[in-house]
């Protein structure tokens, strides 16, 4: 298919997917803080990349500090270009995009680009004409995305309606000239006749070989060589599995709505919560609202809490009999295509192959994680046998039991993080950006430069853009940073690419130089105006990688007299090194095909340098670049954070077994299990956990029907686990093991170069086993997925 999307949204891949020191000014005058950067836009040239000069890189880490910690500079900062130049310049410098209608010309103009490469790849009949083949789809692919991901991130995030209503209706236009191409044979194949013919293998280079093999693998997936009758069926199973799925996921419901209990039976749940729900003497709970998991962690009562437990682990009777149908859909479109279950189709193309590796990987990550539980399952034993209120079954840990004496023994530890400002007062937004910044710099000479936007670049007045930029290559990347909390945004952190690396060769901009466009050099109309970067080596220009991160962060409240900035807990600075994660693989992936980019890789490869980064969030000499006091400017003691680690440490090995179990049902979900005449997902479920779970869950139950991300990740939700599994032995071996601790820019070196720089343009079983120095890898196979199992999770 020539649309090849980037990162799903996010689900468990981001779960964990950030809230400075006290209000300083810099010595600096504002003009100053901003001397590097130009006035107005310039087209690059070798000597001007984009406006960039040679700025002080303390400096600029101080800028970088300032613009999220204190919203009075950052208003000065930001209003400078705002004020010299009214005119908008257009979202993200789209010179189309200056207005709502300018969304309908921008898709029009990339739909007559399009068609113009499809005529010439259509009409393409010499052995010099199928050389470009892989190039051309490849810019075709490029094209669509252009508008597709940046229309789809503006019509989910932009406050205006009329913006998003023309967002959307973008999206529609070229998501529907999309699907057209998909089904349209002769690109299929020409690019068949292309790969067939060896002059032309031989011409191109590794990429286009990669790119080559996954347009033909998406054009197969999209039923194209099937007969026209089985062509129409799988369209139709297709809209059904997506319309099915789509309710399944938007409109989950328990079988009992609500769960009423009289008040002296809930004692242990905390007060003000209890008297809100409390009516005439009875408490009534709501099974999908956060009260129900609240009270499943402090009520005394052990059968309330059971009467909860089945309650919330019970889906209603048409939640999963959507579930159920589309799982069936979804098989019968598998055999329709040729595959064996839906796993073996969704598997194809991913580093695990087939649903028999995933099962070797699963299977071997149990034993040692089940030890691990078993050992904290004693632990919670202690306490229920401790325990005056311990209820019935005082000789085990029922499922019902699990989260309040988890609860309990992780009270047991807490002393001085009962305060929940006792740390996040040393991780202040500013301070944590810088920390990456000097983190990324030390790893691998980059580092993220505060730059002014002009009137109408971004979404919103909160958004901050950094240019981020290389030592040796100057302006690689732009990352819009929109993190603060606002009514109406989504409470979900998310990394967007609205645009990816590409070479633009100098044929496409003198073809703009020959068409009408809005922009003030051939150059910029090539690349919508948007950021570019000249190649000396190649002597071409490339379209820089444009990635959007989100966050929900709350600002200090109003009446706050002090200067304090927005502090983050823990979690929110793991959630932010993690989707900096992703952007690290945007920023350093930058390949010059566009479906290779970045984060456009395997679905089981993409969570991998964004867990890696979670490690460095918690590594002292990475903390000592940065975790400092907000106001007295003294450094974080590890020895609270060390407390902090060792509380999440008791509780994940329960997270791990129930990522393994939901795994596991995952890929029984999708074998052939669905098209039985008796199949019954509940009885699945049950056969899953009765057989692998260490606290059995209890019959009746049907948590299935809320297990959402068999959706959006059928047959995948193994990859997280198997993204820490590999993360977690980087981790160890490259760059733990080293003098310099977790900041050495050798190792750092390393991983760009086996791992970050290869974007998807490289088998993610060979970038492991580069960064690894293990060939045994190389080649992938279940023996290899059973090696990453045995790794485990950490």
């Amino acid at each position: 298919m020539l649309k090849r999307f980037g990162r799903p949204p996010s689900s468990w891949t981001c779960s964990q997917c950030l809230r400075l020191q006290r209000q300083r000014r810099c010595n600096s005058s504002l003009a100053a803080a901003s001397s590097a950067q130009d006035s107005v836009p310039l087209a690059p040239t070798p000597g001007n990349l984009r406006g960039f000069g040679t700025p002080d890189a303390n400096h600029d880490d101080r800028i970088l500090r300032q613009i999220f910690d204190s919203q009075n500079f950052w208003r000065e900062f930001s209003q400078k270009k705002t004020q010299l130049l009214k005119k908008s310049a257009g979202l993200f410098q789209n010179r189309y995009l200056t207005h709502p209608e300018g969304f309908q010309r921008f898709a029009e103009i990339t739909v007559l680009k399009c068609e113009k490469i499809v005529d010439s790849v259509v009409a393409a009949s010499t052995v010099e004409e199928y050389k470009s083949l892989a190039r051309d789809l490849d810019r075709l692919s490029d094209l669509l995305c252009r508008v597709i991901d940046l229309a789809d991130f503006v019509r989910a995030t932009h406050p205006d309606r009329r913006i998003q209503a023309a967002a959307t209706q973008a999206y529609a236009m070229m998501f529907e000239y999309m699907n057209k191409l998909n089904t349209t044979t002769a690109l299929n194949d020409q690019l068949k006749k292309a790969a067939a013919i060896p002059e032309v293998q031989e011409s191109w280079g590794e990429q286009e070989k990669v790119v080559a093999k996954m347009l033909m693998r998406d054009f197969s997936k999209s039923a194209i060589d099937l007969p026209d009758g089985d062509r129409q069926k799988f369209v139709e199973l297709s809209n059904e599995i997506a319309h099915t799925g789509t309710e399944f996921v938007d409109y989950m419901t328990p079988e009992k709505p609500y769960l009423s209990f009289e008040s002296n039976r809930m004692r242990g749940m905390e007060p003000n919560m209890a008297r809100a729900l409390t009516k005439w003497g009875q408490v009534k709970i709501p099974t999908m609202d956060m009260s129900a998991q609240m009270a499943l962690r402090y009520v005394e009562d052990a059968d309330v809490r059971r009467d909860i437990y089945m309650a919330v682990r019970t889906a209603s009777k048409a939640s999963i009999q959507r579930l159920e149908k589309m799982l069936k859909d979804r098989a019968e479109l598998a055999k329709l295509s040729g595959y064996k279950t839906f796993s073996h189709m969704a598997l194809s193309d991913k580093m695990a192959q087939t649903p028999e590796a995933v099962n070797q990987f699963l299977n071997a990550l149990i034993p040692d994680n089940h030890h691990q539980v078993q050992d904290e399952l004693e632990e919670l034993m202690e306490l229920k046998k401790s325990d005056a209120h311990g209820g019935s079954f005082a000789d085990r840990i029922n499922a019902w039991d699990k989260f309040y004496y988890t609860h309990r023994l992780v009270s047991t530890m807490d002393t001085k993080l009962r305060s929940p400002d006792f740390l996040s007062a040393y991780f202040s937004l500013g301070t944590v950006m810088q920390g990456l910044s000097r983190l990324f710099n030390r790893l691998y000479g980059i580092r993220l430069v505060p730059r002014e936007t002009l009137p109408g670049e971004t979404w919103n007045d909160d958004v901050r853009r950094l240019d981020v930029v290389s030592d040796t290559e100057g302006h690689i990347a732009v990352l819009y940073c929109d993190l603060f909390s606002r009514p109406g945004k989504t409470p979900n952190p998310a990394h967007f690419t609205l645009r990816c690396s590409r070479e633009i060769p100098s044929s496409e901009i003198a073809e703009a130089a020959n068409t009408p466009h809005p922009f003030p050099s051939p150059l910029e109309a090539a690349t919508d105006g948007m950021s570019v970067s000249y190649n000396k080596s190649t002597n071409t220009y490339f379209q820089l990688p444009t990635i959007a991160l989100i966050c929900d962060f709350a600002r200090p409240p109003a009446s706050n007299n002090t200067a304090r900035p927005t502090l983050l807990t823990f979690n929110d600075v793991r959630t932010l090194f993690h989707e900096m994660g992703h952007g690290l693989h945007s920023f350093l992936g930058r390949t010059a095909l566009q479906n290779v980019s970045g984060t456009r890789c395997a679905t089981d490869f993409a969570e991998l340098p964004s867990v890696l980064m979670e490690h460095f969030a918690s590594c002292p000499s990475v903390l000592g670049l940065f975790a400092r006091h907000w106001d007295t400017d003294a450094p974080l003691p590890l020895s609270a954070l060390e407390q902090r680690l060792a509380i999440d440490a008791r509780t994940q090995p329960a997270e791990t077994e129930a990522q393994i179990l939901l795994a596991m049902l995952d890929q029984a979900y999708h074998s052939d299990l669905p098209l039985a005449p008796d199949f019954d997902s509940t009885r699945t479920y049950h056969d899953i956990y009765n057989a692998h779970a260490v606290i059995p869950e209890p019959q009746g139950t049907a948590w299935q029907g809320f297990f959402g991300h068999l959706f959006g990740y059928g047959a995948t939700y193994y990859s997280y686990l198997f993204d820490r599994a590999i993360a977690g032995k980087i981790w160890s071996q490259v760059f733990q093991e080293t003098p310099d601790g977790s900041v050495s820019r050798e190792r750092g070196e390393r991983y760009r170069e086996e791992v970050l720089r290869w974007g998807g343009g490289r088998d993610g079983w060979k970038c492991i086993a580069g960064v690894l120095g293990d060939e045994r890898l190389a080649e992938g196979g279940e023996e290899a997925m059973k090696e990453v199992g045995r790794w485990g999770v950490r």
